[in-house]
C-alpha cells in the first residue's frame, strides 16, 4: 500500500532494525494485486526480501494476500523454512489448506461477521482450531454490526462469538485456542 514510499535500501534498514530491536515478527508484508497502481514486480521484490529476513531471524510473518494468495504461497514455498499468519484471509479453502501445510495460520475478524461471506464462514465453521488467528484489523475492515464504522479492536469479543456460533463451540474454548495459537506463534509468555 505504501510502495512509492519505500526504496530498496530501505530493506537493509530493515535488517539492521529487526537486529537491534528484536520484534515478534515481520509484517504486515505481502502482495496485493486488488489495488490499482501497484507495480507487481517491485511488490515481489520487496516481497521475498522480506521473507528472507523473516527466516534470517527466524521470525514469523505476517502476510497480507489481497487477490494474490496463490503467489503468496509460492512465495513461501520458494523461501522455505517460515512460518506465520495470513491476515484477514479471503482466500479458498483447499489455499488455506496448502496454509497449514506449510505451518502457517489464517487470520480471520471483522469479514466474518458478514452474513453474505459464504466462502470464509464456511471456512472458519469446519477448519482445524489450530490454525485459526482472532484479529479485528482495526481500524481497518469494520464487523457487520459496526458498518460504516472506524473498526476497534475492543470488537474482538464480536468476531469471537461469531465464530463460535458458526463451530457450535463454546467461545471459552475458542478464545482459550486462539490465545494459545498467537502465543505459540509470536513467541509470547
Amino acid at each position: 500500500m505504501y510502495l512509492a514510499d519505500h526504496r530498496p535500501e530501505h530493506l537493509d534498514a530493515l535488517r539492521d532494525w529487526l537486529e537491534r530491536e528484536r520484534p515478534v515478527a515481520v509484517g504486515e508484508c505481502g502482495l496485493d494485486f486488488f489495488v490499482e497502481g501497484l507495480d507487481a514486480d517491485t511488490q515481489r521484490m520487496y516481497f521475498a526480501r522480506q521473507l528472507e529476513l523473516a527466516r534470517e531471524f527466524e521470525l514469523p510473518v505476517i502476510l497480507h494476500a489481497r487477490r494474490a494468495v496463490d503467489e503468496v504461497i509460492a512465495g513461501i514455498r520458494r523461501i522455505g523454512g517460515l512460518r506465520g499468519v495470513v491476515h484477514s484471509f479471503s482466500g479458498s479453502e483447499e489455499q488455506a489448506r496448502q496454509l497449514w501445510k506449510l505451518g502457517f495460520l489464517i487470520g480471520l475478524g471483522g469479514p466474518v461477521t458478514y452474513e453474505r461471506a459464504n466462502k470464509l464462514r464456511s471456512l472458519v465453521a469446519t477448519m482445524p482450531l489450530e490454525y485459526l488467528l482472532l484479529e479485528t484489523d482495526a481500524p481497518d475492515q469494520p464487523l457487520a454490526a459496526h458498518r460504516g464504522e472506524r473498526n476497534e479492536p475492543v470488537w474482538l469479543g464480536e468476531v469471537l462469538a461469531t465464530v463460535a456460533i458458526l463451530r457450535g463451540e463454546d467461545p471459552q474454548v475458542i478464545a482459550q485456542a486462539t490465545t494459545h495459537n498467537a502465543r505459540n506463534l509470536f513467541g509470547l509468555p
